[in-house]
Protein backbone atom coordinates (compact mmCIF):
# COMPACT_ATOMS: atom_id res chain seq x y z
CA UNK A 1 0.00 0.00 0.00
CA UNK A 2 3.02 2.30 0.19
CA UNK A 3 2.48 3.36 -3.40
CA UNK A 4 -0.73 5.13 -2.39
CA UNK A 5 1.00 7.38 0.12
CA UNK A 6 1.54 11.03 -0.73
CA UNK A 7 5.19 11.66 -1.56
CA UNK A 8 7.28 14.74 -0.83
CA UNK A 9 10.49 15.03 -2.83
CA UNK A 10 12.77 17.29 -0.79
CA UNK A 11 14.87 18.06 -3.86
CA UNK A 12 12.02 19.72 -5.76
CA UNK A 13 12.35 23.53 -6.03
CA UNK A 14 8.80 24.23 -4.82
CA UNK A 15 9.40 22.13 -1.68
CA UNK A 16 12.72 23.82 -0.99
CA UNK A 17 11.15 27.25 -1.46
CA UNK A 18 8.28 26.59 0.94
CA UNK A 19 8.57 23.32 2.89
CA UNK A 20 5.90 24.41 5.37
CA UNK A 21 3.32 24.62 2.59
CA UNK A 22 4.41 21.28 1.10
CA UNK A 23 4.22 19.56 4.47
CA UNK A 24 0.83 21.14 5.14
CA UNK A 25 -0.57 19.80 1.86
CA UNK A 26 0.72 16.33 2.72
CA UNK A 27 -0.96 16.55 6.13
CA UNK A 28 -4.31 17.27 4.55
CA UNK A 29 -3.80 14.44 2.04
CA UNK A 30 -3.41 11.89 4.82
CA UNK A 31 -1.80 11.03 8.17
CA UNK A 32 1.20 9.28 6.63
CA UNK A 33 3.48 10.29 3.76
CA UNK A 34 6.82 9.35 2.29
CA UNK A 35 9.74 11.72 2.07
CA UNK A 36 12.23 11.33 -0.73
CA UNK A 37 15.50 12.65 0.69
CA UNK A 38 18.56 12.84 -1.60
CA UNK A 39 21.32 10.62 -0.26
CA UNK A 40 19.16 9.28 2.56
CA UNK A 41 16.54 7.07 0.96
CA UNK A 42 12.75 6.98 1.41
CA UNK A 43 11.49 7.90 4.87
CA UNK A 44 7.99 7.50 6.28
CA UNK A 45 6.59 10.68 7.81
CA UNK A 46 3.75 11.23 10.26
CA UNK A 47 1.99 14.39 9.11
CA UNK A 48 -0.63 15.07 11.80
CA UNK A 49 -0.30 16.03 15.44
CA UNK A 50 -1.78 12.92 17.03
CA UNK A 51 0.21 10.52 14.85
CA UNK A 52 3.44 12.47 15.20
CA UNK A 53 3.09 12.69 18.98
CA UNK A 54 2.30 8.99 19.24
CA UNK A 55 5.29 7.95 17.11
CA UNK A 56 7.72 10.13 19.08
CA UNK A 57 6.70 8.31 22.25
CA UNK A 58 6.48 4.81 20.71
CA UNK A 59 9.23 2.37 21.75
CA UNK A 60 8.81 0.55 18.42
CA UNK A 61 10.66 3.44 16.78
CA UNK A 62 14.21 4.01 18.03
CA UNK A 63 16.89 6.60 17.59
CA UNK A 64 20.33 5.15 16.91
CA UNK A 65 23.59 6.08 15.22
CA UNK A 66 21.98 5.79 11.78
CA UNK A 67 19.56 8.58 12.72
CA UNK A 68 22.35 11.12 12.47
CA UNK A 69 24.82 12.20 9.82
CA UNK A 70 28.10 11.31 11.51
CA UNK A 71 31.02 13.59 10.64
CA UNK A 72 34.58 12.31 10.35
CA UNK A 73 36.40 13.00 13.62
CA UNK A 74 39.85 12.16 15.06
CA UNK A 75 40.20 8.84 16.88
CA UNK A 76 40.44 10.48 20.32
CA UNK A 77 36.95 11.97 19.80
CA UNK A 78 35.26 8.65 19.07
CA UNK A 79 34.57 7.65 22.73
CA UNK A 80 32.45 10.80 23.07
CA UNK A 81 30.43 10.48 19.87
CA UNK A 82 27.63 8.26 21.18
CA UNK A 83 25.26 10.51 23.05
CA UNK A 84 22.11 9.90 25.07
CA UNK A 85 20.12 10.84 21.96
CA UNK A 86 21.25 7.55 20.37
CA UNK A 87 20.30 5.42 23.39
CA UNK A 88 17.03 3.70 24.15
CA UNK A 89 15.35 1.66 26.87
CA UNK A 90 17.10 1.11 30.21
CA UNK A 91 20.40 2.62 29.06
CA UNK A 92 18.71 5.87 28.06
CA UNK A 93 16.49 5.91 31.15
CA UNK A 94 19.49 5.59 33.48
CA UNK A 95 21.31 8.61 32.03
CA UNK A 96 18.14 10.65 31.72
CA UNK A 97 17.32 10.06 35.39
CA UNK A 98 20.81 11.13 36.46
CA UNK A 99 20.96 14.34 34.43
CA UNK A 100 17.32 15.44 34.65
CA UNK A 101 17.71 17.41 37.95
CA UNK A 102 20.18 19.76 36.24
CA UNK A 103 17.61 20.67 33.58
CA UNK A 104 14.37 21.24 35.49
CA UNK A 105 12.27 24.39 34.87
CA UNK A 106 13.20 25.57 38.38
CA UNK A 107 16.93 25.13 37.68
CA UNK A 108 16.57 26.96 34.36
CA UNK A 109 14.73 29.81 36.05
CA UNK A 110 17.63 30.09 38.46
CA UNK A 111 19.87 30.87 35.48
CA UNK A 112 17.62 33.78 34.44
CA UNK A 113 19.73 36.60 35.97
CA UNK A 114 22.90 35.30 34.32
CA UNK A 115 21.14 34.98 30.97
CA UNK A 116 19.73 38.50 31.35
CA UNK A 117 23.23 39.91 31.90
CA UNK A 118 24.49 38.24 28.72
CA UNK A 119 21.47 39.50 26.75
CA UNK A 120 22.00 43.06 28.01
CA UNK A 121 25.70 43.00 27.10
CA UNK A 122 24.94 41.94 23.53
CA UNK A 123 22.19 44.55 23.16
CA UNK A 124 24.55 47.22 24.48
CA UNK A 125 26.81 46.47 21.50
CA UNK A 126 24.08 46.50 18.85
CA UNK A 127 24.11 50.23 17.99
CA UNK A 128 27.84 50.01 17.27
CA UNK A 129 27.12 47.45 14.55
CA UNK A 130 24.55 49.66 12.81
CA UNK A 131 25.38 50.99 9.34
CA UNK A 132 23.02 53.53 7.86
CA UNK A 133 20.62 52.96 10.71
CA UNK A 134 20.44 49.19 10.04
CA UNK A 135 21.96 46.24 11.84
CA UNK A 136 21.69 42.47 11.48
CA UNK A 137 20.38 40.77 14.60
CA UNK A 138 21.45 37.32 13.42
CA UNK A 139 25.27 37.62 13.70
CA UNK A 140 25.22 40.31 16.37
CA UNK A 141 22.60 38.93 18.76
CA UNK A 142 20.66 35.74 17.96
CA UNK A 143 23.66 33.60 17.02
CA UNK A 144 26.18 34.59 19.71
CA UNK A 145 23.61 34.59 22.52
CA UNK A 146 23.07 30.80 22.89
CA UNK A 147 26.78 30.07 22.83
CA UNK A 148 27.52 32.82 25.36
CA UNK A 149 24.82 31.34 27.59
CA UNK A 150 26.14 27.78 27.25
CA UNK A 151 29.69 28.98 27.92
CA UNK A 152 28.54 30.68 31.10
CA UNK A 153 26.53 27.67 32.27
CA UNK A 154 29.27 25.18 31.38
CA UNK A 155 32.13 27.26 32.75
CA UNK A 156 34.15 28.07 29.61
CA UNK A 157 36.76 30.76 30.49
CA UNK A 158 36.13 34.28 29.18
CA UNK A 159 39.28 34.27 27.05
CA UNK A 160 38.06 31.18 25.14
CA UNK A 161 34.57 32.45 24.38
CA UNK A 162 35.30 34.25 21.07
CA UNK A 163 36.45 30.92 19.64
CA UNK A 164 33.32 29.22 21.01
CA UNK A 165 31.17 31.87 19.32
CA UNK A 166 32.70 30.69 16.05
CA UNK A 167 31.74 27.13 16.95
CA UNK A 168 28.19 28.27 17.66
CA UNK A 169 27.87 30.09 14.33
CA UNK A 170 29.13 26.95 12.58
CA UNK A 171 26.62 24.71 14.35
CA UNK A 172 23.66 27.08 13.90
CA UNK A 173 24.51 27.55 10.23
CA UNK A 174 24.62 23.79 9.54
CA UNK A 175 27.97 24.25 7.85
CA UNK A 176 28.95 20.66 6.95
CA UNK A 177 32.73 20.18 6.88
CA UNK A 178 33.26 23.25 9.07
CA UNK A 179 31.06 21.58 11.68
CA UNK A 180 33.24 18.45 11.66
CA UNK A 181 36.36 20.58 12.09
CA UNK A 182 34.80 22.35 15.08
CA UNK A 183 34.03 19.14 17.00
CA UNK A 184 37.53 18.46 18.40
CA UNK A 185 37.73 21.99 19.80
CA UNK A 186 34.29 21.72 21.39
CA UNK A 187 35.21 18.36 22.92
CA UNK A 188 38.52 19.72 24.25
CA UNK A 189 36.64 22.55 25.94
CA UNK A 190 34.12 20.12 27.41
CA UNK A 191 36.94 17.95 28.78
CA UNK A 192 38.63 20.97 30.34
CA UNK A 193 35.38 22.13 31.96
CA UNK A 194 34.73 18.68 33.45
CA UNK A 195 38.31 18.35 34.73
CA UNK A 196 38.12 21.79 36.33
CA UNK A 197 34.91 20.91 38.17
CA UNK A 198 36.27 17.55 39.32
CA UNK A 199 39.21 19.38 40.88
CA UNK A 200 37.18 22.35 42.14
CA UNK A 201 33.48 21.40 42.48
CA UNK A 202 32.42 24.93 43.46
CA UNK A 203 35.20 27.11 42.09
CA UNK A 204 32.96 30.10 41.41
CA UNK A 205 31.45 29.97 44.89
CA UNK A 206 27.92 29.67 43.57
CA UNK A 207 27.46 26.05 42.53
CA UNK A 208 25.83 27.72 39.56
CA UNK A 209 26.96 25.85 36.48
CA UNK A 210 25.66 22.77 34.74
CA UNK A 211 28.95 20.87 34.82
CA UNK A 212 29.09 21.33 38.58
CA UNK A 213 25.57 19.93 38.83
CA UNK A 214 26.51 16.92 36.71
CA UNK A 215 29.75 16.23 38.58
CA UNK A 216 27.93 16.29 41.94
CA UNK A 217 24.92 14.18 40.95
CA UNK A 218 24.59 10.80 42.60
CA UNK A 219 21.58 8.47 42.53
CA UNK A 220 20.14 6.80 45.63
CA UNK A 221 21.95 3.59 44.72
CA UNK A 222 25.26 5.42 44.35
CA UNK A 223 25.21 5.51 40.56
CA UNK A 224 26.85 8.58 39.07
CA UNK A 225 28.07 9.90 35.74
CA UNK A 226 31.61 9.08 34.65
CA UNK A 227 33.79 11.63 32.86
CA UNK A 228 33.11 10.19 29.40
CA UNK A 229 29.38 10.48 29.98
CA UNK A 230 29.64 14.07 31.22
CA UNK A 231 31.95 15.19 28.41
CA UNK A 232 29.65 13.58 25.85
CA UNK A 233 26.63 15.29 27.37
CA UNK A 234 28.34 18.68 27.57
CA UNK A 235 29.56 18.79 23.99
CA UNK A 236 26.19 17.62 22.68
CA UNK A 237 24.56 20.24 24.89
CA UNK A 238 26.72 22.84 23.18
CA UNK A 239 25.39 21.71 19.79
CA UNK A 240 21.75 21.33 20.79
CA UNK A 241 21.99 24.53 22.79
CA UNK A 242 22.24 26.54 19.57
CA UNK A 243 18.54 25.95 18.82
CA UNK A 244 17.51 29.28 20.44
CA UNK A 245 19.58 31.13 17.82
CA UNK A 246 17.05 30.20 15.15
CA UNK A 247 14.05 30.31 17.49
CA UNK A 248 14.86 33.85 18.66
CA UNK A 249 15.54 35.09 15.13
CA UNK A 250 12.34 33.51 13.80
CA UNK A 251 10.38 34.92 16.74
CA UNK A 252 11.66 38.48 16.28
CA UNK A 253 10.83 38.35 12.56
CA UNK A 254 7.36 36.99 13.33
CA UNK A 255 6.63 39.68 15.90
CA UNK A 256 7.85 42.50 13.68
CA UNK A 257 5.70 41.26 10.82
CA UNK A 258 2.58 40.92 13.02
CA UNK A 259 2.11 44.41 14.49
CA UNK A 260 -1.12 43.53 16.28
CA UNK A 261 0.58 40.72 18.21
CA UNK A 262 3.64 42.85 18.84
CA UNK A 263 1.50 45.65 20.26
CA UNK A 264 -0.37 43.23 22.53
CA UNK A 265 2.86 41.75 23.84
CA UNK A 266 4.45 45.14 24.46
CA UNK A 267 1.35 46.14 26.43
CA UNK A 268 1.55 43.06 28.64
CA UNK A 269 4.97 41.44 28.91
CA UNK A 270 3.50 39.01 31.44
CA UNK A 271 2.26 37.19 28.34
CA UNK A 272 5.85 36.32 27.41
CA UNK A 273 5.95 32.67 28.60
CA UNK A 274 2.74 31.89 26.70
CA UNK A 275 3.99 33.92 23.73
CA UNK A 276 7.19 31.88 23.53
CA UNK A 277 5.14 28.66 23.42
CA UNK A 278 3.02 30.04 20.60
CA UNK A 279 6.05 31.29 18.68
CA UNK A 280 7.70 27.88 19.08
CA UNK A 281 4.56 26.28 17.67
CA UNK A 282 4.13 28.78 14.85
CA UNK A 283 7.71 29.41 13.70
CA UNK A 284 9.96 27.07 15.70
CA UNK A 285 13.11 25.84 13.95
CA UNK A 286 12.19 22.15 13.85
CA UNK A 287 10.55 21.16 10.57
CA UNK A 288 11.35 17.45 10.80
CA UNK A 289 12.03 15.20 13.78
CA UNK A 290 15.28 13.25 13.81
CA UNK A 291 14.41 10.00 11.97
CA UNK A 292 13.72 6.89 13.99
CA UNK A 293 14.20 3.29 12.89
CA UNK A 294 11.36 0.76 13.04
CA UNK A 295 12.39 -2.13 15.33
CA UNK A 296 10.02 -4.48 13.52
CA UNK A 297 7.21 -4.38 10.99
CA UNK A 298 4.74 -1.76 12.22
CA UNK A 299 1.26 -1.03 10.88
CA UNK A 300 0.56 2.70 10.50
CA UNK A 301 -2.74 3.87 9.05
CA UNK A 302 -3.11 0.80 6.86
CA UNK A 303 0.49 0.80 5.64
CA UNK A 304 3.07 -1.71 6.79
CA UNK A 305 6.27 0.09 7.71
CA UNK A 306 8.96 -2.59 7.37
CA UNK A 307 11.57 -3.35 10.00
CA UNK A 308 14.57 -1.07 9.65
CA UNK A 309 12.68 1.64 7.77
CA UNK A 310 13.26 5.29 8.70
CA UNK A 311 10.32 7.14 10.24
CA UNK A 312 10.08 10.84 11.07
CA UNK A 313 7.47 13.41 12.03
CA UNK A 314 6.63 16.59 10.14
CA UNK A 315 6.89 18.82 13.21
CA UNK A 316 5.96 22.06 11.44
CA UNK A 317 2.90 20.44 9.85
CA UNK A 318 1.82 18.81 13.12
CA UNK A 319 2.15 22.14 14.91
CA UNK A 320 -0.30 23.65 12.45
CA UNK A 321 -2.73 20.77 12.37
CA UNK A 322 -6.33 22.11 12.49
CA UNK A 323 -7.32 18.91 14.30
CA UNK A 324 -5.16 19.99 17.25
CA UNK A 325 -5.20 23.81 17.08
CA UNK A 326 -7.98 26.24 16.26
CA UNK A 327 -7.13 28.48 13.30
CA UNK A 328 -3.58 27.07 13.38
CA UNK A 329 -2.04 29.31 10.70
CA UNK A 330 -2.81 32.39 12.79
CA UNK A 331 -0.18 33.65 15.21
CA UNK A 332 -2.01 34.23 18.50
CA UNK A 333 0.22 35.00 21.47
CA UNK A 334 -2.70 34.70 23.88
CA UNK A 335 -3.55 31.20 22.63
CA UNK A 336 -4.30 28.60 25.29
CA UNK A 337 -4.11 25.37 23.28
CA UNK A 338 -5.83 22.21 24.40
CA UNK A 339 -2.72 20.22 23.45
CA UNK A 340 0.97 20.96 23.42
CA UNK A 341 3.16 21.75 20.43
CA UNK A 342 5.95 19.40 19.36
CA UNK A 343 8.63 22.05 18.94
CA UNK A 344 10.81 20.34 21.55
CA UNK A 345 9.78 16.82 20.47
CA UNK A 346 7.90 14.45 22.78
CA UNK A 347 8.38 11.24 24.71
CA UNK A 348 11.61 9.79 26.12
CA UNK A 349 13.72 12.00 23.86
CA UNK A 350 11.93 15.26 24.69
CA UNK A 351 14.54 18.03 24.46
CA UNK A 352 16.62 17.93 27.64
CA UNK A 353 17.42 21.64 27.40
CA UNK A 354 13.89 22.81 26.64
CA UNK A 355 13.55 24.71 29.92
CA UNK A 356 16.81 26.60 29.33
CA UNK A 357 15.78 27.37 25.73
CA UNK A 358 12.43 28.69 26.94
CA UNK A 359 13.94 30.94 29.61
CA UNK A 360 16.60 32.19 27.21
CA UNK A 361 14.01 33.07 24.56
CA UNK A 362 11.74 34.77 27.09
CA UNK A 363 14.61 36.89 28.42
CA UNK A 364 15.90 37.77 24.96
CA UNK A 365 12.54 38.83 23.52
CA UNK A 366 11.60 40.81 26.64
CA UNK A 367 14.88 42.74 26.54
CA UNK A 368 14.66 43.45 22.80
CA UNK A 369 11.12 44.80 23.11
CA UNK A 370 12.01 47.01 26.05
CA UNK A 371 15.29 48.30 24.66
CA UNK A 372 14.18 49.04 21.09
CA UNK A 373 10.49 50.10 21.01
CA UNK A 374 10.80 51.34 17.40
CA UNK A 375 12.61 48.32 15.97
CA UNK A 376 11.36 47.36 12.48
CA UNK A 377 12.30 44.85 9.80
CA UNK A 378 14.54 46.27 7.09
CA UNK A 379 13.68 43.55 4.52
CA UNK A 380 10.66 41.33 3.76
CA UNK A 381 10.63 38.11 5.80
CA UNK A 382 10.17 36.07 2.61
CA UNK A 383 13.57 37.22 1.37
CA UNK A 384 15.30 36.14 4.57
CA UNK A 385 14.27 32.47 4.75
CA UNK A 386 17.03 29.89 4.28
CA UNK A 387 16.54 27.07 1.77
CA UNK A 388 16.36 24.22 4.29
CA UNK A 389 13.54 21.65 4.44
CA UNK A 390 14.74 20.36 7.82
CA UNK A 391 15.20 23.56 9.83
CA UNK A 392 13.23 26.77 9.64
CA UNK A 393 15.87 29.49 9.87
CA UNK A 394 16.86 32.85 8.48
CA UNK A 395 19.95 33.79 6.50
CA UNK A 396 19.88 37.33 7.95
CA UNK A 397 17.70 39.50 10.16
CA UNK A 398 18.25 43.15 9.15
CA UNK A 399 16.41 45.66 11.32
CA UNK A 400 16.31 49.35 12.04
CA UNK A 401 16.64 50.24 15.71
Amino acid sequence: MTGTLPEIDLSRPEVLRDPLAAYGRAREDGPLARLLIPGFGPTYALTRHDGARAMLGDARFELDSTSYMRPEVPADCLPYMRSMSEMNGAEHARLRKLVAPAFTPRRADGFRPRIAAIVDALLDELPAHAVGGRTDLLPHFARPLPMDVICALVGVPEEDRPRWREYGATVAGAAGDDFARAIPGIMAGAKAAVAARRDHPDADGTGGDLVGDLVRVRAEDGDRLNDTEIVTLVWHLVIAGQTPANLIANAVAALLSHPDQLTALRADLALMPRAVEELTRWCGPAQLAVPRQARGDVELYGTTVPEGAKVTALISAANRDPRAFDDPDRLDLARVPATGHLGFSHGPHFCLGASIARVQTQVALTAVLRRFPRMALAAPVEELQAVDPGTRRLTALPVTL
